[in-house]
C-alpha cells in the first residue's frame, strides 16, 4: 500500500484540482448570488486557471516549490478575500512541504494545519462564522487524528475528505459572521458557503488520487 506522495502524483493532484475548480464555476456562482455578488466562481475560475497555466509550464520540482507557486497564482489573480484565503491555504502548505519529494499523512497534518492557521489569523473566522474554516478545521483534525492512530494514507485521505463535505454542508444552517454575506443575516441561511466548497473539492481530489472517493 503506498503511503506517500511523491512528486509527480502531487502535481497531477494539483493539477487535477484545477480542473475541478475550474469546471466548478457555475455550480460556485449560483451558491455566490444567494448570499454574495454572484462572481465568486468566475473569480475562481480565473484564479485557478492561471494557476493550471503556470503548473504546466513548472518542471516537476520539489513540492513546496509546486504547492507555492500554485498559491502564489491565485494570490495573484482572485479578486476580493478569495485570493489572500485560497493563496494563503497553498502557500502556507507549500512552505511546510518546501524541500520534499515525498509526504506522508504527518506531513500533509502539518502542511493543511498550517493553512488553517494562517486563514484564521487573517479573517478572525472560527467554526461556525459560514467560511472556509468550517469544512478545513474538520479536515485537519481528521487528518490529525489519523496520524495519531497510524491511519494509512488513503483511509487518512478519505476521512480527511468526508470530514470537509459534512464541514460543507454544515454551513447551511448558519448564518454568516464574515465577507459581504454578513450583512444579509439571516437570508444566508440555507446556502452552502462557496469558499467551504472549494475546500471540500481540494480534499476530495486529494483522496480520490488514492482510489477513494
Amino acid at each position: 500500500m503506498v503511503e506517500r506522495l511523491r512528486t509527480p502524483q502531487v502535481k497531477q493532484i494539483l493539477v487535477d484540482i484545477t480542473t475541478r475548480v475550474t469546471q466548478a464555476r457555475d455550480e460556485l456562482n449560483n451558491m455566490d448570488s444567494a448570499c454574495g455578488d454572484g462572481d465568486f466562481g468566475t473569480s475562481m475560475w480565473i484564479s485557478f486557471s492561471n494557476a493550471r497555466k503556470q503548473l504546466d509550464e513548472l518542471p516537476i520540482s520539489d513540492m513546496g516549490t509546486m504547492i507555492l507557486t500554485l498559491g502564489q497564482a491565485i494570490l495573484s489573480s482572485a479578486g476580493g478575500a478569495a485570493g489572500p484565503i485560497f493563496g494563503s491555504f497553498f502557500i502556507e502548505a507549500g512552505k511546510v512541504a518546501k524541500g520534499k519529494d515525498e509526504l506522508d499523512i504527518a506531513d500533509l497534518a502539518r502542511m493543511f494545519d498550517a493553512s488553517l492557521e494562517k486563514i484564521k489569523r487573517q479573517g478572525g473566522a472560527k467554526v461556525g462564522d459560514k467560511t472556509v474554516v468550517d469544512a478545513i478545521e474538520p479536515a485537519v483534525n481528521a487528518l490529525k487524528e489519523d496520524v495519531a492512530g497510524n491511519t494509512s494514507l488513503a483511509q487518512g485521505l478519505r476521512n480527511a475528505a468526508s470530514a470537509a463535505r459534512t464541514g460543507c454542508e454544515s454551513t447551511k444552517g448558519l448564518v454568516a459572521r464574515h465577507g459581504k454575506a454578513r450583512y444579509l443575516g439571516e437570508q444566508s441561511l440555507g446556502y452552502v458557503d462557496p469558499g467551504a466548497h472549494v475546500i471540500m473539492i481540494i480534499f476530495e481530489t486529494f483522496a480520490k488520487s488514492q482510489g477513494t472517493d
